[in-house]
């Protein structure tokens, strides 16, 4: 895919070789026409603060000689899905600060998905994230944190997509992201509900894998600090690996 052979022009840092990685994370924002341009950019400022809270860079840098791999991506239609952080082992502080102040300058231009397609490919989403994800089969635990507030309408049905990849050793969790403004009543927590169920039966798979939710945009950036903690806090046992990456 175009958008994967970007990668390494966006890497932003390396490991040395010998470095062992405990984590790689690929970071999924949904850029599809259900969502305006205010909340593409809560998305991604939410993102990056997120990644600087005290309490995800404790958990970044819990373990100096395990580092955490990440990638971001953001995703719409079938056939538009775009890379904008490369794979980058968060090494130390300055490599982070450079991942953040890279989302930061991200905007709707040509490095944005959203541009191109507005239509919602979740099963391609999922299967962009597990091949960024293949490419780090030396991780000892690989994750897809997918974020999303809305249903697929186009490509892929996400339940057709977890029945190719359930053997691949990938972990998805997801980040439901609720209606901002209900017009009347519950009905946000009855969308945020039926999105949730939608999520939970179709897209998450793995060991522990879960679903974080988010209750509207405003909320992107807690709701990220929380699922970003409960990730990377994951116990990892040094020789051992994820279920399906022994055959590999």
């Amino acid at each position: 895919m175009k958008a994967l052979a970007l990668a390494a022009v966006l890497m932003l840092g390396s490991a040395p070789a010998e470095a062992a990685c405990r984590l790689a994370l690929a970071l999924g924002l949904d850029v599809s026409g259900s969502v305006n341009a205010a909340e593409y950019a809560l998305q991604r400022t939410g993102l990056a603060a997120a990644l600087g809270h005290p309490d995800v860079t404790s958990a970044l840098f819990a373990q100096p000689d395990l580092h955490v791999r990440i990638a971001v991506y953001e995703w719409s239609g079938s056939s538009h899905q775009q890379v904008v952080i490369g794979w980058t082992a968060i090494t130390d502080r300055t490599v982070l600060d450079r991942v953040i102040a890279r989302l930061a300058r991200i905007d709707q231009g040509e490095d944005s998905a959203r541009r191109r397609d507005l239509s919602t490919a979740l099963g391609t989403a999922m299967q962009t994230g597990a091949g960024l994800l293949d490419q780090q089969r030396q991780c000892w635990r690989r994750k897809l944190d997918l974020s999303g507030d809305g249903k697929q309408n186009t490509g892929p049905h996400p339940r057709d997509m977890r029945a190719v990849l359930q053997d691949r050793g990938t972990t998805i969790n997801a980040l439901v992201i609720g209606a901002d403004n209900p017009v009347a009543g519950d009905i946000r927590m009855v969308e945020i509900s039926e999105l949730l169920s939608y999520f939970q039966t179709w897209v998450i798979m793995g060991p522990d894998a879960f679903v974080e939710t988010a209750l509207g945009f405003p909320d992107f950036e807690a709701a990220m600090v929380r699922k970003l903690r409960r990730e990377m806090e994951s116990p990892v046992c040094p020789g051992r690996t994820e279920p399906g990456l022994e055959s590999r």
